[in-house]
C-alpha cells in the first residue's frame, strides 16, 4: 500500500460513521444527493413524493442535498457528508481514481441519453468540417459534456486550438450558453437536458446531433447512482431498500409519464425559483430514458475518451471495481427481472 492510498484510508477511518448519527432511539438520517435537473429524474420526484422516505420508514429518514456541479458531490463523499447520490459519469470516474478505488462504488444506473450538440442556427454549421474556426462550449472542464466534445472533434479529424488547432472548446456553464448564443459569442455547445432544449427553444438553437446516435443502440450513461463504500459495507440492508424503491420509482415514471413529469417540474420550480417550459420539458425527456441499468460499456468508453484528452493521468487506470451491480441484481432477481450486467 503506497502512501498515498494509507492517507486516504486514515481519513476514512476518522469520518463519522456511514449515514448521519441519528438521535437517540430516532431513525438514521441517509444523505442522499441529486441536481435540480430532468436527467436526475429519481432523485428528484423521490424527493418530491417522499418516495424513499417511505420505504426506508421507520428504519431511517432521508436528508437531501441538492447540487448543481459533480466535483461538489465528490467532495462530499470524501468528506463523509454524503451517502449517496445521483451523478454524472464522468465525475463518478473522478472521484473513484482519485482515491484509488477507496471512496465509491457504482449501484444502479439512472438516466440514458439527453445530451445533444446544439449549434447556432446561424452560424454555417452543417458538417463537420464548418467547425473549423469556430468557438463551442461545454459545461465544464472534463466533465462528460466536455469529453464528449473532444472525443467527437478528434474522431472527425478536428484539432483543438490548444494543440495547434482552429477548434476554441470554452467551459461556459450551461445557463451562461443561452446568453452567449444570443449574443453570438459562441456558436454550439454540447449539452445535457434541459439545456440542449432550452438552447433550441430559446436560443435560436439547431440540433446538430443528438448524442444517442453514437452508441449502440442509442444507449448511453447520463447519471447513475453512486454510494460511499464505507456506507455500502455498514447499511447494506438500508441499501437494498433504498436501491428496491428506485426500480421501483424507475418503473412508475416509464409508465406514468405525465404524471412524472408535472412533479418532477414542480420540484424543479421550488428548488430552482423557476419551472421549465412545457416545450423545453418535452424536449428534454423526447432525448433521455430514465432507466436503472448502469450500461457499463458506455462508461469504460467514456473513461477512455478521458484518458486520451489528458483528464485522468499518466497511466490509464483501473475501474474493473467502480461497480457493485449485486444489490440491484438481487433486488431484480426477486422481483423476476432480468439482471443487469
Amino acid at each position: 500500500m503506497n502512501r498515498r492510498t494509507s492517507l486516504f484510508l486514515t481519513v476514512l477511518l476518522l469520518l463519522p460513521l456511514a449515514g448521519g448519527l441519528a438521535a437517540q432511539g430516532g431513525p438514521l438520517v441517509i444523505r442522499a444527493g441529486h441536481f435540480p435537473n430532468v436527467t436526475h429524474a429519481q432523485g428528484v420526484i423521490g424527493q418530491a413524493k417522499g418516495w424513499f422516505e417511505k420505504a426506508l420508514a421507520p428504519d431511517a429518514r432521508v436528508e437531501w442535498k441538492v447540487f448543481n456541479a459533480g466535483p461538489s458531490v465528490i467532495e462530499a463523499i470524501f468528506s463523509g457528508a454524503l451517502d449517496l447520490a445521483y451523478i454524472g459519469p464522468n465525475p463518478a470516474i473522478n472521484g473513484y481514481v482519485r482515491s484509488q478505488g477507496e471512496a465509491l462504488r457504482i449501484i444502479a444506473g439512472a438516466t440514458s441519453g439527453g445530451a445533444a450538440l446544439v449549434v447556432r442556427a446561424d452560424a454555417g454549421i452543417a458538417k463537420p468540417e464548418d467547425f473549423r474556426g469556430k468557438k463551442i462550449a461545454s459545461p465544464q472542464l472534463g466533465n462528460t459534456q466536455d469529453v464528449a466534445l473532444r472525443a467527437w472533434l478528434g474522431a472527425h479529424g478536428l484539432r483543438l486550438r490548444e494543440r495547434g488547432g482552429d477548434v476554441h472548446v470554452i467551459p461556459v456553464a450551461n445557463p451562461d450558453q443561452i446568453t452567449l448564443f444570443l449574443k453570438k459569442e459562441i456558436d454550439g455547445a454540447w449539452a445535457p437536458e434541459p439545456w440542449a432544449s432550452r438552447l433550441i427553444q430559446e436560443a435560436n438553437g439547431r440540433l446538430f446531433l443528438d448524442e444517442r446516435d453514437l452508441w449502440p443502440g442509442g444507449q448511453f450513461v447520463t447519471t447513475h447512482l453512486i454510494v460511499s463504500a464505507k456506507f455500502l459495507r455498514e447499511r447494506r440492508p438500508l441499501l437494498k431498500k433504498w436501491v428496491r424503491a428506485h426500480v421501483e420509482l424507475t418503473d412508475w415514471i416509464n409508465k406514468n409519464l405525465p404524471e412524472a413529469k408535472r412533479t418532477l417540474n414542480q420540484e424543479i420550480q421550488k428548488e430552482t425559483g423557476k419551472a421549465l417550459p412545457v416545450a423545453v420539458l418535452e424536449g428534454s425527456f423526447s432525448r433521455l430514458q430514465v432507466t436503472y441499468d448502469p450500461i457499463r460499456s458506455s462508461l469504460f468508453a467514456s473513461a477512455r475518451a478521458a484518458f486520451e484528452a489528458g483528464f485522468l493521468g499518466r497511466q490509464r487506470p483501473d475501474l474493473s471495481g467502480i461497480y457493485d451491480l449485486s444489490i440491484l441484481n438481487e433486488v431484480l432477481q426477486e422481483k423476476g427481472a432480468k439482471p443487469v450486467p
